[in-house]
Formats: structure tokens, C-alpha cells, sequence
């Protein structure tokens, strides 16, 4: 099994992160020192709340950085809900607020109107499923996916923003909310990151991580 290393910067619940990766067998390491992050062999960026307040504290403790050299280094990194968000070159919640940019795109409200025009709940909370991207036919194949890709995946999701990638060939999945299709995971290079929380979403989330450590 890989060696995991999960950044604490101060903005996550790492219990359950923690328990899920011990539970798929990782040998897992939890670090609040930038230098840690730089060496691992993979990385883990969860994140949950306001993505100013993540940022601020990314960047406050020097995490900004060591993600971007761990990047570099091309080994794998996953970033979870926050986690996912930052990897963008910012986001309009409370503010525009710069992120980390390493991929293109911005984080926007999640609507809150069905594409009917009726109103719906914000934050999107709750169970849904995963869908390919409507305008690609990327495959799950090699990447965090891929254990689910024949099993129709319903996972669980806490958010009320959602990036929006400029570049669509870095949308991994989608999921369906009010009829419109939000982001719900990115592949690009050595980045995978998943809006979903993998944590919460019982043996299909146990999947998606085990594959991670695997892979």
C-alpha cells in the first residue's frame, strides 16, 4: 500500500478522512509542516467551509506553496470538496478570492433554480449519482474512478459553490442538480480531486480511496 500524507491546515474534520484511508489499509501520515507535504509520496488536500478562509489559512501556514512544488514533483494528489476547489484560480463566494491555480477555471454559486425555473435548495446536500461528462466521452478508466464505473455510484455532497472548469477535458464527472450538471470530480495530470466528500459516501467513497492508495 502507498504511504498517504494528509495536510492539516486547520479547516478540516481529518477524522473521518483519516479513518476512511486507514480503513482501505493506507499507511497514513497526518502533517501540518509544508516540508512534509513536499516530500510525501501522495499527497491528500480535504477542506471543508468558505474557500476564503481555506486559502487564507493555506497560505498563512506556507501550504500554498508546498502544493505547488508537490504538483510539480508529478506525484499523485487528491483534493477533497474545498480541497477540489482551491486547485482553481479562485472563487466568487464572499468575494472573488484568489486560489491556487493549478487548474483553469472559477468556483460560481451552485444555482438555486432548477433549469424549470422553480426554486431548490442551496447548499446542494445529500446523495447523487456520477455521472461521464455529457460533453465528453472521457472514460473512468485509470483513474480514481475506475472502480466505480459499472456500478451506477451515488455519493454524498455538502456544497453551495462548484467549480466551473475552463477547460473541460479536466471534468472527470458530473452529477445532476435541478436539471443542471454540476463538476463533481477533475483529472488532470497528477491532480485528482472530487466535490464529494469520498469520506461520507459509505463502501462506493471506500472504493474510490482504496483505488487512490492503489493505483
Amino acid at each position: 500500500m502507498a504511504a498517504i500524507t494528509l495536510l492539516d491546515y486547520g479547516m478540516c474534520n481529518m477524522l473521518n478522512v483519516a479513518r476512511a484511508f486507514q480503513h482501505v489499509g493506507a499507511q497514513l501520515t497526518i502533517t501540518e509542516d509544508p516540508a512534509q507535504a513536499r516530500s510525501a509520496e501522495r499527497l491528500v488536500v480535504p477542506g471543508v467551509g468558505a474557500f476564503s478562509n481555506s486559502m487564507h489559512e493555506l497560505n498563512r501556514r506556507g501550504h500554498s506553496d508546498a502544493i505547488r512544488d508537490f504538483v510539480a514533483t508529478g506525484r499523485p494528489m487528491l483534493g477533497i470538496c474545498v480541497g477540489m476547489q482551491m486547485l482553481f484560480e479562485g472563487s466568487e463566494e464572499f468575494g472573488d478570492t484568489n486560489g491556487l491555480g493549478l487548474l483553469t477555471g472559477w468556483v460560481r454559486a451552485v444555482p438555486d433554480q432548477t433549469v424549470d425555473g422553480q426554486p431548490q435548495r442551496v447548499p446542494h446536500i445529500g446523495w447523487d449519482k456520477l455521472f461521464v461528462p455529457e460533453h465528453t466521452n472521457r472514460s473512468w478508466a485509470g483513474t480514481l474512478l475506475e472502480p466505480l464505473a459499472q456500478i451506477d455510484p451515488a455519493v454524498y455532497f455538502v456544497h453551495s459553490f462548484c467549480a466551473v472548469p475552463a477547460d473541460k477535458a479536466d471534468i472527470l464527472a458530473e452529477c445532476d442538480y435541478g436539471g443542471h450538471r454540476l463538476c463533481a470530480a477533475v483529472a488532470r495530470d497528477n491532480i485528482v480531486a472530487t466535490q464529494f466528500h469520498p469520506e461520507r459516501s459509505g463502501e462506493i467513497g471506500l472504493r474510490a480511496l482504496r483505488h487512490f492508495v492503489e493505483m
